[in-house]
Order: C-alpha cells, then structure tokens, then sequence
C-alpha cells in the first residue's frame, strides 16, 4: 500500500481530491489528504520499519452521509481501518469529517 493507492482510491469516490489543499477553491463536498505523523517500528537505533499516519479529510456544506459511504468504502477497499470524527468549522460553514488511516511499509 502506498500514497498514490490512497490518492486513486479517494479519487474513485468522483470527488475533488487534493494534497493537503487546492490551489483555488473548490465546492464542496471535497476531500484533502496529508501526511500527518509517522509511528515508525524503531529496532536497535534504526527504523525497522515505516508507518505513516495520514489524515483523509471530508468537508461537506451539510451533513451527508452518501460522501462519508463513499470515502469509507475507498477507505475499506484497500483494507485500511480508520478512526472517524466530525466537526463543524464555523468560519468556513463546513463539516469535516476527519479519517485517520496508517499506511504501514511505504
């Protein structure tokens, strides 16, 4: 599993996708993606092995659970479990959803 599975993936789901933002503003729904922290399996002074922590973000003007199936089940197809929470972004008059997926080995 790599960073482009995970890009193709969320780009099945037919919405604009990006690394970490647009360049010019896109409508919702849309989702950003970005590298947020690695949990490398560290084994005498060296890292043994690489785990990536990558946040998948879903931002919705309203609450729609049709584009959280869609990003979910991209999410299940590459057998990627993931930790969901939601917030509403008052300035922007969004939702995001937030997905925190790790790819392990990249």
């Amino acid at each position: 599993m790599t960073q482009a599975d995970l890009f193709t993936a969320l780009k099945a789901t037919g919405y604009p996708v990006a690394y970490s933002h647009f360049k010019t503003a896109a409508n919702p729904p849309y989702i950003v993606y970005l590298f947020a922290y690695s949990s490398d399996m560290i084994a005498d002074n060296v890292n043994y092995h690489e785990i990536s922590n990558f946040q998948v973000e879903l931002y919705t003007a309203t609450k729609d659970l049709t584009a959280e199936a869609k990003v979910q089940a991209a999410l299940r197809t590459l057998e990627l479990p993931y930790g969901k929470s939601e917030t509403w972004l008052e300035n922007e008059e969004l939702f995001q959803i937030l997905y925190e997926v790790q790819i392990i080995g990249e």
